[in-house]
């Protein structure tokens, strides 16, 4: 066991994704988060495929001088006007195991705010 929160987060993860699987009409709106950045895919499970995909390393979102919950939050605003310009509207989030607040709760309300519906 590499560590308590390390351990704990993969079994609220394994237990998410026995109930959450993205199709190809609502895929899924994965979520990873490291110490710096935060990276966003929307996967449809069923072919494997990525479909849309950000992160906080993009050139206009990495060069802000800005809060990592506020990084996140024009990652959202990224993630939504992607995936509505791929044509895709509904998705289901998965947060990965993260708890819903900081940069998680400010991705999502971002990109609820762009348009996704989840």
């Amino acid at each position: 066991m590499a560590n308590k929160k390390e351990y704990r987060r993969k079994r609220i993860k394994n237990r998410i994704r026995r109930i959450v699987s993205g199709t190809p009409t609502r895929p899924r709106l994965s979520v990873f988060r490291s110490n710096r950045d935060i990276y966003v895919q929307v996967i449809d499970d069923v072919a494997g495929v990525t479909l849309v995909s950000a992160s906080s390393k993009l050139p206009g979102i990495m060069d802000q001088k800005v809060t990592k919950c506020e990084k996140s939050a024009l990652v959202g605003k990224e993630i939504a006007q992607r995936a509505i310009a791929a044509g895709i509207k509904d998705v289901v989030f998965d947060r990965n195991g993260y708890l819903y607040h900081g940069r998680i709760k400010s991705l999502a309300e971002a990109a609820r705010e762009g348009g996704l519906n989840f």
